[in-house]
């Protein structure tokens, strides 16, 4: 009961801290700033490493068990499959299919082999801000996710972690050092609509503090739900996928961070060959068990594209965010030249570009996400 109590009550602390991210201005003024204006400081700053390190591509080695250190073109599979034994029980199981348009069949396969069921989660093997990744419950949604996937490439079917939470933890760990740190974590919100019986579900989205200022993000994706009247009282979630770009709302959560969490993580990245840098994605039940280092599953790592994503709470400055991206990428680069140092070679320019233009044509052919 005692742990009933603690679970409720931290559950409602996270609705309230998020609802207090949402005083005052719910969006941060270069919030959804154009990619090049925002991280025009932060190439620079890459440019001005590359050239002290005599490598532009030095941080593909932070990770050089990795595609490019994971910062592009890197397969998630891959990665997953790197998780050791003592820590598959922190992870999500998930496999891959070769997609094809009258692959159903295939997918329900993997899905009994990994000793899954309906619902699952299904996204590309290659990609990044949640491009593609969709919650299917049979095999009609199988299908016609297929039916506009790139035939030949390879799909992920995870299973579905059905914890009520989502978060990003930034995982930070030198070549010389016994442990690393956890130096960033953001509790991921779905934003949510609420029917009054009255009004469609477009006029509700228009009519939200916050979503009524990027309504972009969500009305091509809901274009066959948008007249629908939701019901009084009916909260209608916007989007299913954790990232900023695709409209989640993003909270700091760094003072959540505690000796117990870093511990589960250490045993996750320790588990795998030579990860020193990323970002880890779970699902959790609750902040108080979070805390504990329990109830929660990982469903995706990321390395080096991958950014501290707290920097997207309303409620940061531009400032502090950009210290964290020079803090972050610099990061890289050390760890990049200490590996290089441990006969570890970087990916190169050539291959940087490959990856990410192969990258690039693969997005622009998956399906919308959830």
């Amino acid at each position: 009961m005692k742990l009933e109590t603690a679970v409720t009550e931290q559950q409602a602390l996270v609705s309230d801290q998020v609802a207090s991210a949402r005083q005052g201005n719910p969006l941060s003024f270069f919030e959804f700033w154009p990619g090049w204006l925002f991280y025009t400081p932060v190439v620079a700053h890459w440019v001005l490493l590359g050239l002290r390190y005599g490598d532009f591509s030095l941080p593909t080695a932070a990770n050089p068990r990795i595609t490019t250190g994971g910062l592009c073109g890197e397969s998630k599979l891959s990665i997953l499959s790197q998780i050791g034994p003592e820590a598959a029980d922190l992870t999500a199981p998930a496999r891959g299919v070769l997609a094809h348009p009258d692959g159903v069949a295939a997918v329900e396969a993997a899905m009994e082999t990994a000793g899954l069921a309906y619902p699952v989660v299904v996204k590309p093997d290659i990609g990044c801000n949640g491009t593609g990744v969709r919650l299917v419950h049979d095999a009609a949604e199988v299908a016609a996710y297929l039916a506009g996937f790139p035939a030949g490439e390879t799909l992920v079917v995870q299973q579905y972690v059905a914890e009520p939470h989502e978060a990003g933890l930034f995982y930070v760990r030198h070549p010389h050092e016994m442990r690393g740190r956890i130096t960033s974590m953001t509790i991921k919100e779905p934003p949510v609509v609420v029917g009054d019986g009255r009004s469609t579900l477009r006029t509700l989205i228009l009519a939200d503090e916050r979503a009524g200022r990027v309504p972009h993000l969500y009305l091509d994706r809901l274009a066959d739900r948008l007249d629908q009247v939701p019901d009084q009282g009916e909260q209608v979630r916007l989007v299913f996928v954790g990232n900023h770009c695709k409209g989640s709302i993003f909270r700091d959560g760094g003072d959540l961070i505690t000796p117990a969490l870093t511990e589960a993580i250490e045993r996750l990245v320790r588990s795998m060959p030579d990860f020193h840098f990323g970002r880890i994605d779970v699902r959790f039940a609750s902040i108080a068990l979070l805390r504990r280092g329990l109830g929660f599953r990982v469903i995706e790592i990321n390395g080096v594209g991958s950014e501290a994503t707290h920097i997207w709470d309303p409620r940061t400055k531009l400032l502090a965010a950009w210290r964290t991206q020079f803090f972050h990428y610099g990061a890289a680069f050390r760890i990049g030249a200490a590996n290089r140092r441990r006969g570890f070679r970087p990916s190169g320019l050539r291959t940087m570009y490959r990856d990410w233009k192969n990258q690039r044509r693969l997005m622009a052919a998956y399906p919308l996400n959830d």
